[in-house]
């Protein structure tokens, strides 16, 4: 793999500004852009990144089986795009988007790349304990090269593009041809995942929009939390086939097992999990298959 930028080459008589088209060119080969930016996030107990900080936990081990199951479907099946949503704000999805691009990146051994969608409220940065970049939405609006803001994140091994400054009319990006080119443009790379990390999915016109520009979902849900009534109308939007497997978080009572197995029982153990409380539990339940 090499460094590779996706700007066109320009003629020297050429003055015309370049436009967001000029960014996305057919590749032809397949190859990863590594930016030349690393960005080290300070990961912590309060990052809830359990795969990496907690790899013996309940949660790490359902984020595991979550990336073997995902990698058996790709044996039948086409699947490089994973659209990541929710019914409703705060049912988990980006640090479930998180901790599954740390599983399947293996610590930085597969390309990983988590696209941040959500426009309206980007998170992503904050919770790496990072200060933010210019991202999504500052390149469309300067029509500069997106490829440019793809930074890889150490010590966790994957790739992100963040959404950059939040907006008010997220319909403008994520429902034009720039979404589209992009995704195409990243998915014609040699990257082995991307994950969309995409708004919850009302408004429904933007959930459609990212949907038809990936190759499934998953749908991230809060036990005894989340209205059932919501789940089944997120469904009905995106499609039965469309939808992998529901990842239902914080669900009680997973942890104890694995305590006992592992032999969580002096106090600073049982400190550190608590820390982490609310993503120890994480069940996953096959949809539409």
């Amino acid at each position: 793999m090499s460094e590779r930028a996706l700007m066109p080459e320009m003629k020297k008589d050429d003055m015309r500004p370049a436009s967001p088209e000029d960014f996305f060119q057919e590749l032809e080969v397949a190859d990863v852009y590594l930016p030349v930016h690393t960005e080290t996030s300070p990961v912590g107990p309060e990052s809830r990144l359990v795969v990496y900080s907690d790899p013996r936990s309940a949660g790490a081990d359902r984020f595991r089986l979550l990336q073997m199951r995902l990698r058996n479907l790709r044996a039948s099946r086409q699947l490089k795009l994973l659209l990541i949503t929710s019914p409703e704000p705060g049912d988990g999805k980006t640090t479930v988007a998180l901790n599954l691009a740390i599983a399947l990146s293996e610590r930085g051994k597969r390309p990983v790349l988590i696209l941040e969608a959500d426009v309206y409220r980007p998170t992503l940065t904050a919770k790496l304990g990072l200060g933010p970049w210019a991202g999504l939405t500052d390149c469309f609006e300067s029509g500069s090269d997106p490829m440019q803001a793809i930074r890889r994140i150490e010590p966790l091994g994957f790739y992100l593009l963040p959404a950059g400054s939040p907006v008010d009319d997220g319909s403008r990006i994520l429902q034009s041809d720039y979404i589209s080119r992009l995704i195409k443009g990243v998915a014609a790379t040699s990257f082995d995942w991307i994950l969309i990390d995409s708004p919850p999915t009302t408004p429904v016109a933007e959930i459609l929009s990212l949907r038809a520009q990936s190759d499934a979902t998953l749908l991230v849900a809060r036990a005894q939390k989340t209205p059932r009534e919501a789940i089944e109308e997120s469904i009905r939007n995106l499609g039965r086939d469309h939808i992998a497997g529901i990842v239902l978080n914080e669900v009680e009572g997973l942890d104890t097992v694995y305590s006992h197995y592992y032999g969580y029982t002096n106090p600073e153990d049982r400190a550190k999990r608590q820390k982490s409380k609310g993503h120890q539990g994480l069940g996953l339940k096959p949809y539409g298959r």
